[in-house]
């Protein structure tokens, strides 16, 4: 039997840590996509975050076949999305815009969203390419503590909020903003293993 290839489709180094530590083998091809979403997929969270996933899966998908496929290939395409009140939060484009997320998370429960869009590829008859996806979407909650002004400024002051949705990242500083979470820690760090044990078990074999 051939091997399958494992592609992460995302140039994160956490998910990368997080698919390294599950046991996985794979290679990082991270293809740049359009991130902006239309009004009505900014209304449907989930739905918004598994496109974006669905994106950067097939950018990398089309990069691979136009280098052609020599085997079993399964491109992994991720999204992480922190959600409060239906209203998605992005990465911060400033400190003002950070200090104006971190404040409306405070004190509150929080979603935070990771879709996975897996896609396979396997050599057909005549050079043909089989191709076939499937997305799905983990949602974990995140309570916030009552954060005073002067901790959102020290937290900030750390320098580990700029590139992160939400503007915290809880496998570092972050987590002392946490009071408690329902659901998959890896799901908020930005790559659900728990659930793609279940949704992708020929990963693990």
């Amino acid at each position: 039997m051939t091997p399958l290839t494992v592609v992460l489709a995302s140039a994160s180094p956490r998910r990368s840590q997080l698919l390294a530590e599950a046991g996985v083998e794979f290679s990082v091809l991270s293809v740049s996509v359009d991130e902006l979403l239309d009004p009505e997929l900014l209304s449907k969270p989930q739905e918004a975050c598994k496109k974006l996933a669905e994106r950067k899966a097939g950018a990398t998908v089309q990069e691979i076949l136009a280098q052609g496929v020599g085997g079993p290939t399964l491109v992994l395409g991720s999204d992480t999305m922190v959600v409060l009140d239906n209203v998605i939060f992005g990465k911060p484009t400033g400190h003002d815009h950070a200090v104006r997320m971190l404040s409306a998370l405070s004190g509150k429960t929080h979603q935070v969203m990771t879709s996975v869009s897996a896609w396979m590829m396997a050599p057909g008859a005549e050079g043909g390419v089989s191709v076939g996806y499937r997305t799905f979407v983990d949602v974990t909650d995140v309570t916030f503590k009552d954060l005073s002004q002067q901790q959102i400024l020290d937290y900030l002051s750390k320098g580990e909020s700029f590139d992160k949705a939400g503007a915290y990242a809880i496998q570092g500083f972050g987590a002392d903003l946490v009071k408690e979470i329902d659901g998959s820690l890896d799901t908020v760090i930005g790559l659900p293993v728990e659930r793609m044990r279940k949704e992708l078990p020929e990963l693990f074999l």
